[in-house]
């Protein structure tokens, strides 16, 4: 990283602090020690969504903080759950009870987030959902110490589908993963459908880590529907549609449908594969000067790869809620979860941001076209952003929200 662009990152940390200077000093660093776990599939399907790339971010986010805050050390300690609920709720478990952690980021599957959850309710610890995507988070399960920071499964199909639907994409067919994270998407999915006079010709469940997608893309194939949504990801999404290539599914008038893509996901497959592809995402490294200064610092510290929305996602949580640390002099829980949500958060991706009080980070998504092969110009260059996709056209709206701390608002 250039020595003007490190210079940068600390005077964008810098300023955005300083609207959390009002808040006045509370308890001391429990401890003497701010520890952060970092909780996600390090080695398997997912891994690529998150994974080391998002440990990376988190350390990036320190490292602008100053690797200490008011003398205490901040350390980032890493779980790997395995996508086992099991593992991952007994390594929660164990951060919080024995050792001394203060705040956890996720990106693990929504049967791990629904356990680490409810202890981070339970123990009045920040829990920040960077990756993790199901909508009830922060609907009908929302809690006053869990926070949304980059997609979920409401927000992410609502603008693909209104899309879809006024170009005549008009009945559907749901491939989706057999867990509550692809249901909940497949349920989201299927009210914007049927919300906007469109059909659903059916659905299939296929297991987590699946090598085999023919059966399932051939049923699909075969209801005739216009649009096949995939209500999957990672390592499972990324072998559905070079499958379906191998099948010319998608090049015989139906449409494929990604209802969440990662551009490291794009980048395994291949612009061959993708083209043309119509999505919404969080973020896009090459938007502007400061995103790319970020991915510039991303790629040095890991191995020249590039960051997606997840990984940018574990970077603002930690610096948010390192900000919110610093400005009350506390890691008490309770104490910086209202300073992280009284104040806007500001970084390389969002600006002047809003947390509403259900835990939704408000920011706006982009509407995006994958490019063709002949369009790109290098590396990663892979994206057309569209449209931006305005806070309110994205999120649920507060007034059909079941989550209790939005009564009234």
């Amino acid at each position: 990283m250039t020595k003007r662009n490190h210079s940068t990152a600390k005077a964008l940390m810098l300023a955005a602090g300083t609207a959390m200077a009002a808040f006045p000093a509370a308890a001391e660093i429990s401890g003497d020690v701010i520890r952060i776990g970092v909780m996600n599939d390090q080695s398997g399907p997912y891994a690529d969504n998150c994974g080391p790339g998002a440990v990376v971010a988190a350390r990036l986010a320190v490292e602008d903080a100053g690797g200490a805050i008011n003398g205490k050390e901040i350390e980032i300690v890493v779980a790997d759950d395995q996508n086992k609920p099991d593992i991952g709720a007994a390594s929660a478990l164990k951060w919080l009870d024995e050792e001394g952690v203060d705040a956890i980021v996720g990106c693990s599957a929504s049967s791990i987030a629904n356990a680490v959850h409810d202890m981070m309710k339970e123990r009045k610890k920040p829990y920040m959902l960077a990756g993790t995507a199901s909508s009830y988070f922060t609907n009908e399960r929302c809690s006053p110490m869990t926070t949304q920071w980059v997609v979920d499964s409401y927000a992410l199909p609502r603008a693909t589908v209104n899309a879809l639907l006024e170009s005549g994409m008009d009945e559907w067919y749901f491939i989706t993963v057999d867990y509550a994270f692809g249901k909940a998407w497949e349920a989201d999915t299927t009210t914007f459908i049927e919300e906007g006079g469109g059909t659903v010709a059916g659905s299939v469940l296929h297991p987590l880590g699946s090598n085999d997608f023919s059966s399932y893309l051939l049923r699909a194939q075969a209801s005739g529907a216009k649009a096949i949504a995939l209500a999957n990801a990672g390592a499972d999404f990324a072998n559905t549609m070079k499958q379906a290539a191998e099948f010319g599914i998608g090049s015989d008038g139906q449409l494929l449908v990604p209802l969440g893509m990662f551009i490291n996901s794009a980048h395994g497959i291949g612009l061959d594969v993708l083209q043309d592809v119509r999505l919404t995402t969080a973020f896009y490294w090459d938007q502007n000067d400061e995103t790319r200064a970020f991915t510039e610092r991303y790629r040095e510290a890991f191995n020249g790869r590039y960051p997606n929305g997840p990984q940018s996602g574990h970077y603002s949580s930690v610096a948010h809620y390192l900000k919110a640390v610093a400005a009350t002099g506390s890691d008490d829980g309770e104490v910086v979860m209202a300073a992280m949500k009284d104040t806007p958060v500001n970084d390389f991706a969002m600006k002047d941001v809003s947390i509403r009080a259900d835990g939704q980070v408000m920011r706006p998504l982009y509407a995006v076209r994958v490019k063709q092969p002949a369009e790109s110009q290098g590396e990663y260059d892979y994206y057309e952003v569209t449209a931006t996709v305005a806070p309110e056209d994205a999120w649920r709206p507060a007034a059909q929200s079941q989550c209790e701390m939005l009564a009234g608002k």
